[in-house]
């Protein structure tokens, strides 16, 4: 992950539920045609792992920290999945970045 997005912290917008079906957790718009399936997520458990850590206080590279304690994962492979569930949480509007702690 680069070093730029490291220390940046995001949150969660106001425009998604989530709700746990079955054990696994969707997440689902609230805003723009919800009659569109395509735009309910179904998480993966490392997914919801980054998704409960986004709380507008930790920055990716605490969450970085915390996932490769949680999974058996190498540093590469933890940098890579927070990067793209990021970036793809960004670009439908359900994550955006949060200001910067002080």
């Amino acid at each position: 992950m680069e070093d730029d997005i490291r220390m940046k912290v995001f949150d969660k917008t106001n425009n998604i539920v989530s709700r746990r079906i079955a054990g696994d957790l969707f997440l689902v718009p609230i805003s723009g045609d919800l009659a569109n399936m395509q735009k309910i997520f179904a998480l993966s458990a490392v997914a919801e792992f980054i998704w409960d850590k986004l709380d507008g206080q930790m920055n990716l590279n605490e969450i970085h920290r915390d996932l490769m304690d949680r999974f058996d994962v190498s540093e590469e492979q933890a940098g890579a999945d927070i990067k793209e569930f990021v970036t793809e949480l960004l670009k439908e509007g359900l994550a955006r970045e949060a200001a910067a702690r002080q």
